[in-house]
């Protein structure tokens, strides 16, 4: 086995190394490994949302640009490491009376899988690990100022067009500003996603978050479709959609919102 050091290394070299050889994937290809979220392939998704309707008087609004990239390390011929990060970007604006506009980065999360590199006998992949939350936010409405911990899994399975599966986490404070709320939050994401030919595809999921101290959840319903296409030398993936929430918290977004996707792809 290589050390990890090296192993790294090389996947991230990949990044600048783009082959335009036969052996590289087909945009088909590419698109379903993107609808696994722990898929051996190298991405830097930017992911844009609006909602409104924030705050007890409903006159708030958040856009949100969610940079998220996924790393995968190889740790031995069978199992892979795979890094994935949110670090939000917010610009809010009259999310509370008289709290006027906030702009900056919020609190990221960070998420490690250790994920075998094939699928079982039946067909599932799937990784389990850490969810770390980390207190990045630039100003005090947009984060929580608390170091968080907890558990993190992903189950999902590829069946011709179609992959289906889940992805859940739990967070716990462990650190950070006992003034605030205490962060316990369960983050649950069941996915659908079909697969078209030409590297489309479409997706269905929600993006459930309990508050277990506040004892209220967020659950909004996205619905996008997406396509795998290459620009110059690099291959890109290109979203739009819908989200409806179909619950929010006392003073969170409600109604209608959208979302807007982009993803840089990096294949080996």
């Amino acid at each position: 086995m290589k050390p990890l050091h090296i192993l790294l290394s090389g996947s991230i070299l990949g990044v600048s190394q783009i082959s335009g050889a036969a052996t590289e994937p087909s945009a088909d290809d590419l698109a379903k490994q993107l609808a696994n979220p722990v898929a051996a392939l190298i991405s830097v998704p930017f992911q844009y949302n609006y909602d409104e309707n924030i705050g007890p008087d409903d006159k708030g609004t958040r856009h949100t640009l969610n940079i998220q990239p996924v790393i995968p390390m190889s740790l031995s011929e069978d199992w892979n490491l795979i890094s994935r990060t949110v670090l939000p970007v917010i610009d809010q604006t009259d999310i509370a009376p008289g709290s006027g506009n906030q702009t900056g980065t919020g609190d990221t999360v960070q998420s490690l899988f250790f994920s075998p590199k094939a699928p079982s006998e039946s067909g599932w992949i799937w990784g389990v690990g850490a969810a770390m939350l980390l207190p990045t936010a630039s100003e005090d409405l947009l984060g929580s100022d608390q170091w968080g911990l907890g558990p993190t899994a992903v189950a999902l399975r590829q069946a011709g067009p179609w992959t289906y599966g889940a992805l859940v986490n739990h967070v716990e404070r462990v650190a950070g500003d006992r003034d605030k709320a205490r962060v316990s939050s369960t983050f649950l994401q069941p996915f659908l996603v079909r697969a078209f030919p030409g590297g489309v595809s479409m997706a269905l999921n929600t993006e459930s978050t309990y508050d277990w101290k506040g004892r209220e959840a967020g659950v909004p319903i996205n619905l996008q479709l997406n396509k795998v296409t290459r620009i110059g030398d690099q291959m890109v993936q290109f979203g739009a959609g819908l989200r409806y929430w179909a619950e929010s918290t006392e003073n969170g977004p409600e109604g209608l919102g959208f979302r807007l996707t982009m993803v840089l792809l990096y294949p080996k």
